[in-house]
Formats: structure tokens, sequence, C-alpha cells
């Protein structure tokens, strides 16, 4: 089940744990990536914080923490090879799981008809 923000992030999330990427709109707005900061692993994160640094050809953009959560993975791919974003942000060109504080808190993102009816 996939949940988004209205910074578009979205969420996948298994259990507790969530998976973290930008929307497809957000990396076409980018354009070529060419650099990706990812959180350390342990990190803590607070909502609406910044937690990665996406960095294009045209400009560098935050990257903000959807939920309360501490990092428990991040994907070096996206690292070693940042136009894999661009290329499929919501499948291979995810950013970093967390762990959320309070799962619940899950369920009061958009879900995918209420980001597509965001304007853009």
């Amino acid at each position: 089940m996939l949940r988004f923000t209205q910074e578009h992030e979205w969420l996948r999330r298994e259990g507790d744990v969530v998976t973290v990427g930008i929307t497809a709109h957000a990396a076409e707005q980018l354009g070529d990536l060419v650099f990706i900061e990812l959180p350390r692993v342990g990190a803590k994160l607070t909502q609406g914080a910044s937690a990665a640094v996406v960095e294009s050809v045209k400009a560098a953009s935050d990257v903000y923490a959807p939920l309360d959560g501490e990092v428990t993975e991040i994907n070096e791919a996206v690292v070693t090879n940042p136009e894999s974003v661009g290329s499929d942000p919501e499948g291979e060109g995810w950013l970093y799981r967390m762990r959320l504080k309070d799962p619940a808190a899950f369920e009061a993102l958009m879900d995918a008809a209420a980001y597509a009816a965001l304007p853009k």
C-alpha cells in the first residue's frame, strides 16, 4: 500500500517499516539527478525535517522525513547511480527505509487518489 506527502514523497509500508522515495512527478521536475545524499542508518528522523538531498543539473532539493522514525536501511545503489531515481522513482529508485515511531500515522498520509488530485 502506498501513501504520499504534499512534498512529493511516497511511502510503501511493510509492518512498521516504510520504504521512502520521491514520486515520479518530483523526479520529472528535478530532471537528471547527479548526486544523492542519504541519511545514515540509525538516524532518528522527525517528520518535516530534511532527511536526504537530491541534486540535479537544475537544483538541489531536500527530501523531507514523511513521518517520525529511525532509518533502518539506505539504497546504496542510488548513491552510485543517481539516475536510477529518475528512471524508476517508485521502484528501484527508492531512497531509504525507516521504522516508524507511530505506525498508525501512516494512515493519515494521502492515498494515490488524494495525491493525484493535488495541483501540480
